[in-house]
């Protein structure tokens, strides 16, 4: 027989499937969320906070004060960041958050324009 004392089992949020954090919803399209999109608390989000999960309050209490990218919203909440996108999905359905899709990269200029119009500076205020 064994006498060792028995050792409590801690409940945690680890313990609690993502699909619950997320009510089962489905992940949006990728695009919809990017990891450098933006999202900020709109004025008076905080007013309908206590009727969010502890997760997506946690997410617009980090947003509240300005502007976080998705990849930094899942850093600091400790959420995969398909959880996060699920959870910004739903607040901005809500009317919590506002989401700006990140800026595109800069196309590649085309380098004889370049010439042409450093050219031109030239030739109007030498060099």
């Amino acid at each position: 027989m064994n006498h060792e004392p028995e050792q409590e089992l801690e409940l945690t949020s680890a313990l609690v499937p993502l699909f619950v954090i997320t009510n089962g919803r489905s992940l949006p399209p990728d695009n919809a969320y990017e990891r450098t999109t933006l999202v900020s608390a709109l004025e008076g989000a905080s007013a309908s906070a206590r009727t969010l999960s502890p997760e997506a309050r946690q997410v617009l209490e980090l947003v509240a004060e300005g502007f976080l990218s998705v990849a930094e919203v899942s850093a600091h909440t400790h959420l995969p960041l398909g959880i996060v996108r699920i959870l910004l999905a739903q607040m901005e359905e809500g009317g919590l958050i506002i989401a700006r899709k990140p800026v595109p990269r800069a196309e590649r200029v085309d380098r004889e324009v370049l010439n042409a119009v450093l050219d031109g500076l030239k030739a109007r205020f030498g060099a």
